[in-house]
């Protein structure tokens, strides 16, 4: 999970406080370095709306209807949640693998149902920083998982 700068320093309670009728929309590849970045390779997978209050007593996401039906075909990657004013809340990883929005599914289909399975805010946040060298575009996270540590895009 990656926060917005405007909720660095949020805890999980006002991070699900300000998720609370908001939306989250699923998308493939190309997950911008930080939620403070626009989307600009990713068409939307699924879209999804936050019940009020987000999340229950047991820390389940809760929205208004789960599954949803799938916009576009992909595989899920991630996901950006906002709050019910539009603000940019965080960015997360979605999928099958060790990510913290689980899925019912591997793909997304049009007209196909897709369900949000679980949701993990995991604090502290994952924080990630780009350079541009080169060799493209060098991106570096706070993250243990050798996988997610290093990336080169050209």
């Amino acid at each position: 999970m990656r926060l917005a700068e405007a909720y660095a320093g949020a805890t999980q309670e006002q991070i699900e406080a300000a998720l609370a009728g908001g939306k989250l929309i699923l998308y493939s590849v190309g997950r911008p370095p930080s939620p403070d970045h626009p989307v600009t390779r990713s068409s939307v997978l699924a879209e999804y709306v936050f019940a009020s209050p987000a999340f229950d007593d047991a820390r389940a996401p809760a929205f208004a209807e789960n599954p949803v039906e799938a916009k576009h075909v992909g595989t899920p990657g991630w996901a950006r949640a906002f709050s019910a004013d539009g603000a940019v809340v965080a960015d997360f990883s979605a999928g099958s693998g060790a990510t913290e929005i689980k899925l019912d599914g591997i793909s997304a289909t049009p007209g196909y149902p897709l369900r949000a399975t679980s949701l993990n805010i995991a604090l502290p946040a994952e924080a990630a920083t780009f350079d541009k060298t080169g060799f493209g575009h060098v991106f570096v996270t706070s993250s243990d998982n050798a996988y997610r540590k290093l990336s080169v895009r050209g």
